[in-house]
This record gives structure tokens, sequence and C-alpha cells, in this order.
């Protein structure tokens, strides 16, 4: 089964009904049907908490979103040496290079993200939503 890295960008593509919203929950319903493994960082959990509290979802929506997407991807800590190495990373965005190294270190096929330009120098195979959707 091939695993991807969900960037945040997505999940709130489709929970926010932004541009491309089809295909990023299109990605989301192939990790809740087991036809590839999904992953997201731990950080990106926090700041999707802090995103949808800006938006003024109640605390129990906010909670009822947060565990279902528990429910149906798997997280991924960066410990020390994974932070370490996204300071040196050729991406510019530390953010974005933590991902990146979490990717590697962790033998992820493919990462998904609106973003394609923030990951240019990645080291792995980057995709959005909708081209991911002919890959998977």
């Amino acid at each position: 089964m091939k695993k991807i890295l969900i960037d945040l960008n997505i999940i709130i593509d489709f929970l926010n009904k932004r541009d491309d919203h089809e295909a990023a929950l299109a990605v989301y319903d192939k990790c809740v049907k087991r036809k590839v493994k999904g992953y997201v960082s731990s950080h990106e959990i926090t700041t999707l908490s802090y995103f949808l509290e800006k938006e003024k979802y109640e605390r129990v929506k906010r909670n009822k979103i947060i565990s279902n997407l528990l429910d149906n991807i798997s997280v991924l800590t960066a410990h020390e040496e994974i932070l370490r190495k996204s300071l040196i990373s050729e991406l510019e965005d530390y953010e974005d290079a933590v991902i990146d190294e979490l990717a590697i270190n962790e033998g992820i096929d493919y990462i998904v993200t609106r973003n394609l330009k923030d990951f240019k120098r990645s080291r792995n195979k980057i995709y959005t939503a909708r081209e991911i959707l002919d890959v998977v």
C-alpha cells in the first residue's frame, strides 16, 4: 500500500471547501477506504486546531474533526534529529522542511500539497491532490 503524507493545506481545502476541495476530499476518502496509508505530522494537527478555532468552530466541532482525522490518518512526530536536519534543508520554509524530512525518515512514497513551489527542492515525490489521484 502506498504511503502519502498530507500537507495541512489539503486538509483545510476540503474542510473549508477551498479551490480544488473535491480532489482534496477524494485523497482523504482514499485514506478512509484504506486504498492508501495517509499520514500527517503532529504539528499539523495542533495547527489545524488553531485554524479551526480562528474560524470560530466550536470546541465540540473542532474535536470531532480532529478525532475523525486521527481515526483515518496516522500521525508522525518529529524528533530532535528530524528537527535539526530540517534546519539545513534545501527548502526555505522550516515547517515544509520538517514535513519533507519526516517523509524521508518514514519511507513515505509521496507528499500531497497545494503548494508545489514550496517543495521545489524536496527529495520526495510531490503532488497536488488532483495529481495524486492519478498515481494512487
